[in-house]
């Protein structure tokens, strides 16, 4: 901004009071006491009218400063009249005043979003003073999934819902944790984590809670479908020949028993149709067994275990048979010191099922190879992977290898990968799959 003419004003203005003041003594000095008066008189009106001319841009400026203190930036200034500095300084401040309505705007209109994305969320968000409780801000999820109203204060919840208000508000949750609480006679399930943060003198707590309850029992649901639908398919296909030859084995001995002289009971027939429904009974109690041994691993013996220990171990038990079928099978670690807390005899349970349908898959492959190998990734896990260039896995079935009793093989039980991945989560791991059907497959064990 020009300020020159204001300064050129001021400074003719202070000229001329020094001037008048060097006068008004000169004159009394020589008793001119009429031209005394007259120039006291001048110099009391330009003293008032300097500070009224100083004055008014102090003015100006305190009444911008006062409008800034209260957050009032709708008032204008007008820049049409008045002196040019002072049309300056009003041109500035309204520039101010646009600039921040500007960014006001701006922050209102995220602000609103982001009410508008966090109300129409199903996560529960909560935010308050740690000293006082006052509610800094909370959606209405929140409320909905703990049963209660809306709230200023988190000591509402500590008088109504005492046991509520120790689990949400006294507890601390570094980490998300899944917890149950008790609302009117029935348990939800809910996922919970919180933090503190500060904000100038006052801490702060953010606490994100959600109602894990129905996303729960629809995959339980899903998974039970699933199983059910195997399960049903593999006893329908054992009872289905043992009621049609028990059917036929009924009729042949009632027409033996009704017409003795006209039907001959073959007693070798007879024979032949017992055995193959004792086959097929014995094949149900397998499949019941084996039912029992997926549900039968339920804990761990954990001991820390270098991965090379354990891929010695997997290579002097499966590396001659996977050679002597023409499979060149190698084993590689990234690091010699990797280590991991494992019950050893699961794990090498899990490679060895992952290497004995590595080989299946490479049975009928001219150069195949097996490749298993660990490394450490980015995020610090340790990932064990089982490479083939086998057959692969057709993309129909892909999603559905890992329920139980599941198999595309005729002589397969369906437990092995779906034991492979119980065992995996009981470690807190996870058990990947990529396969391209004709190329290959990499099963990769992430603890």
């Amino acid at each position: 901004m020009n300020y020159s003419a204001y300064i050129l004003r001021l400074f003719f203005r202070i000229v001329l009071i020094v001037g008048l003041i060097l006068g008004l003594i000169y004159t009394i000095e020589i008793d001119k006491n009429t031209y005394a008066v007259i120039l006291g008189i001048c110099l009391i009106y330009l003293l008032i009218n300097t500070f009224t001319f100083t004055k008014r841009r102090f003015v100006a400026m305190d009444d911008f400063f006062e409008a800034v203190k209260y957050r009032d930036f709708s008032r204008w200034f007008p820049e049409d009249r008045g002196p040019k500095d002072i049309r300056f300084l009003y041109t500035g401040f309204n520039e101010i005043n646009r600039t921040i309505k500007e960014i006001n705007s701006q922050n209102q209109a995220q602000y609103v979003y982001l009410q508008k994305i966090l109300e129409m969320v199903d996560i529960g968000i909560i935010a308050y003073n740690l000293e006082t409780g006052d509610v800094l801000w909370s959606n209405d999820s929140f409320g909905d999934i703990l049963d209660v109203p809306s709230f200023k204060n988190i000591r509402f919840v500590e008088n109504r819902k005492s046991d509520l208000y120790n689990t949400i508000f006294e507890t601390y949750h570094r980490e998300p944790n899944s917890i149950s609480i008790a609302l009117q006679n029935e348990s939800i399930k809910i996922l919970i984590s919180d933090t503190v943060f500060q904000v100038d003198d006052d801490a702060f707590k953010l606490i994100v809670i959600q109602n894990i309850d129905d996303t729960l029992n629809k995959n339980e649901s899903e998974s039970w479908k699933k199983l059910l639908s195997v399960m049903t398919h593999e006893i329908m296909n054992s009872i289905a020949p043992i009621s049609s030859l028990a059917d036929t084995l009924q009729q042949n001995l009632q027409l033996a028993l009704e017409q003795p002289e006209e039907s001959q009971l073959e007693l070798e027939d007879i024979n032949s149709g017992i055995k193959t429904i004792k086959n097929r009974s014995e094949g149900l109690l397998k499949f019941a067994k084996t039912y029992r041994s997926l549900s039968k691993v339920t804990q761990l013996n954990l001991q820390r275990v270098r991965v090379s220990e354990l891929f010695n171990n997997i290579q002097l038990l499966m590396e001659p048979s996977i050679k002597a079928k023409n499979i060149d099978v190698n084993f590689k670690i990234s690091g010699p010191k990797l280590e991991l807390d494992i019950d050893t005899h699961l794990i090498e349970q899990v490679l060895i099922n992952l290497l004995l349908n590595a080989v299946d898959a490479c049975k009928h492959v001219d150069n195949a190879k097996i490749r298993v190998e660990a490394s450490q990734n980015s995020n610090r896990d340790i990932v064990i992977k089982v490479y083939d260039n086998g057959s692969g896995i057709p993309q129909d079935i892909l999603e559905n290898i890992f329920v139980p009793f599941f198999t595309s093989k005729a002589t397969g039980s369906g437990i092995g990968l779906s034991l492979c991945k119980q065992i995996m989560l009981l470690h807190k791991g996870r058990i990947m799959v990529k396969s391209i059907e004709g190329e290959g497959t990499v099963f990769s064990l992430v603890f």
